[in-house]
């Protein structure tokens, strides 16, 4: 890895979005801003702070949010020991960080995309919407179980149009499945993009309706990452035979490395 990936940086402030239960679970992390050359909406980093020492051995994985010319931003969820310990992090902490890691998702000005975002899967449009030459052909629809003030959605809806959803019962998820068969159908019908980021049975809805109307889609994975840099084979997912990456082993293939975002016919979901 070179020096460029790996640096250490100083915490500016850490947010809470929303309150649930009186107690902030959703936080934006600002960081100073890497000397990096380049970096593309959909990348990860991974993020280990200095603090920890050996309390916690590995470094914790992040979609990049956004970056400015004078900041990074990682937005997340504390619901695991290390995730509620980022969430204590103060201005002036630091914290090392390496990346930005792995691919990107496809990029076409001139193309109708549709987002497709669950829950913490909103992170990595923020950067794509704000980095993409023409917005006006981005449409995003979000689903999501907590209030929305717990996501950075007017980040979003600021550049492009978004719709979102809110799942408090049963029948709000079928009917946000049911809107999201036919838009898939729709932007299929087009020759669109669909672009989705959320938790695996999300994905996995998505993938089914992609392949089902044969629109030209990718999937970002939300994969438990140790290394981040293909050293641990912790974050492999099984892949089909369109898949033709560079492979761990026969069937699968490392996300860090040969993701996290994948084409909707290269990967097998069902057994995740």
């Amino acid at each position: 890895m070179s020096e460029e990936q790996c640096t250490e940086l100083k915490v500016l402030d850490n947010v809470p979005f929303g309150q649930v239960s009186g107690d902030a679970q959703f936080f934006a992390l600002r960081l100073e801003k890497p000397q990096w050359k380049d970096w593309k909406p959909g990348q990860f980093v991974m993020i280990r702070p200095r603090g920890w020492a050996f309390d916690m051995l590995w470094a914790r994985p992040f979609s990049i949010c956004r970056v400015s010319s004078r900041d990074l931003v990682l937005f997340f969820q504390a619901v695991g020991r290390g995730t509620r310990r980022l969430a204590e992090l103060k201005a002036g902490d630091s914290v090392v960080v390496w990346g930005p890691l792995g691919n990107s998702f496809a990029v076409e000005p001139d193309t109708s995309t549709l987002l497709l975002a669950g829950g913490i899967g909103i992170a990595p449009f923020i950067g794509y919407a704000h980095a993409h030459p023409k917005p006006w052909n981005l449409w995003m629809e979000f689903g999501h179980r907590m209030p929305l003030g717990c996501y950075p959605f007017e980040s979003i809806n600021e550049k492009i149009m978004a719709d979102n959803y809110l799942e408090e019962c049963p029948e709000d998820l079928q009917k946000f499945i049911a809107r999201l068969e036919k838009r898939i159908a729709e932007y299929a019908e087009r020759d669109g993009l669909v672009l989705a980021c959320g938790p695996t049975p999300f994905l996995h809805t998505v993938q089914q309706f992609a392949l089902k109307h044969g629109a030209r889609c990718q999937l970002s994975l939300e994969t438990r990452m140790a290394c981040g840099v293909g050293g641990c084979l912790g974050c492999v997912t099984s892949t089909t035979d369109k898949h033709h990456l560079h492979e761990t082993q026969a069937g699968k293939a490392q996300v860090c490395n040969n993701g996290p975002v994948f084409w909707a016919d290269e990967i097998d979901l069902t057994k995740a």
